[in-house]
């Protein structure tokens, strides 16, 4: 992007005196790689019912509320615009506030709450009709419906129209996987967000607060920058940090204790996941050589991050689940760790030993992705937790996670 150098990220107000995100042109790159991903998956259509590809196909959003209900869903044929039908009033406030949507193209639709209005009612059938009505008028009804998740009505009602329906969430990953300079503009904004966050949680974090009151902090601290939504704050302390119990408690956190946590939050639909692991008052015997071993693991990914390198090269660089306390690859999963983001917290490319050593992926110009590492401590509970967003440029990685790890930090130190 002109003007901004990759991973910069400008102030987030629009202005005239700067060049920012472009938000026409963010919309006019995502509609072009599902178009794209159409042609490279021989579809005739695209049917989204996951919130994050309908947001990326249609520029469309109304709140978190209704994420992944299966009420939402959108439409793009091989030649058309993009369909959506939304929640009630939504459609008329998009004819009013969209107009990249064809007014016609912004309808009412009800596929049935989840099941809590009586499949009797038909809806999931109408449904059906009316988007085999649309095909047909393009000459599409013989043609594959890609789907990207599935409401089983909508599905059998599909069929019953005559449908081909097919795996469409591949083509939207494909989509997905490579981000223009706006998109990552945005994913630099909100990691710049979470950047801050760390600041306050550094400067709060002492004996006597719990887990949930970083929690609570870091909520406070995003949605005060300008966070679209807060999707998880881990906050994990002292004995539960070994194994990683993947959610917040009440424990109050203690003098020597390790504290690690993960920020995942939105800023116009782009996401973060960012650990960071502190000690509190002091460490304690090994905490720092689980550190410095976590953070040769991930030095050594983003070392190797380059247009052309296949996932297996990375997820090789990273200890077996016998190495550091786990009977299989299943139970290590997400610890030696790398996942796409964006609009979504787990993207394409997926780097682990579980699935990247038999089915390696390469590695491309424009993906982001989030790379992440855990070692345990030989006191047998404490751990180390390090995560770093990065883009592939055509000269390596370039990271977006600016709040300092290159050494275990001791927060409020005696």
């Amino acid at each position: 992007m002109q003007g901004a150098s990759l991973g910069s990220a400008p102030g987030i107000m629009a202005v005239d005196w700067e060049r920012r995100v472009d938000m026409e042109r963010l919309r006019s790159f995502r509609v072009a790689r599902v178009r794209q991903a159409l042609a490279d998956f021989s579809l005739g259509a695209v049917l989204v019912l996951d919130t994050a590809n309908i947001r990326y196909l249609t520029a469309t959003h109304i709140g978190y509320w209704a994420f992944n209900k299966l009420e939402r869903y959108g439409l793009l044929t091989r030649s058309g615009e993009p369909w959506i039908w939304d929640f009630g009033s939504a459609a008329l406030a998009h004819r009013e506030q969209s107009p990249w949507l064809p007014p016609s193209q912004s309808r009412g639709g009800n596929l049935g709450l989840g099941g809590a209005i009586d499949p009797s009612t038909g809806l999931a059938e109408r449904a059906a009709r009316e988007l085999a009505g649309i095909l047909a008028d393009e000459g599409l009804i013989g043609e594959p419906l890609g789907v990207d998740v599935t409401d089983l009505p909508l599905l059998r009602a599909l069929e019953d129209q005559g449908v081909r329906v097919v795996d469409g969430q591949q083509a939207m990953l494909r989509a997905r996987e490579i981000k223009c300079p706006d998109e990552i503009t945005l994913l630099a904004q909100a990691a710049s967000m979470v950047d801050a966050t760390y600041q306050s949680i550094f400067e709060h974090l002492k004996p006597g607060i719990r887990e949930n009151d970083i929690v609570a902090l870091a909520n406070r601290e995003l949605y005060t920058l300008g966070s679209e939504h807060v999707e998880c704050v881990n906050s994990i302390s002292g004995e539960r940090c070994n194994p990683h119990p993947h959610v917040f408690s009440d424990r109050i956190i203690r003098p020597g204790d390790q504290a690690y946590f993960d920020i995942v939050h939105a800023y116009n639909g782009y996401r973060t996941c960012y650990y960071r692991t502190f000690a509190v008052g002091r460490e304690r015997r090994g905490q720092r050589d689980a550190y410095r071993q976590a953070r040769e693991w991930i030095d050594a990914a983003i070392s190797a991050i380059k247009p052309g390198v296949y996932t297996d090269e990375i997820a090789r660089l990273w200890p077996s689940a016998d190495r550091f306390g786990f009977a299989s690859e299943y139970e290590a999963f997400g610890l030696q760790f790398g996942h796409g983001i964006g609009l979504s917290v787990h993207e394409r490319p997926v780097i682990s030993r579980l699935n990247s050593l038999e089915h390696p992926e390469e590695i491309k110009e424009g993906m982001v992705f989030a790379l992440e590492t855990f070692c345990p401590a030989k006191d047998g509970t404490s751990a180390a937790r390090i995560e770093e967003e990065v883009v592939c440029t055509a000269d390596g990685a370039a990271v977006l996670t600016l709040f300092p790890a290159e050494d275990l930090m001791i927060a409020n130190s005696y």
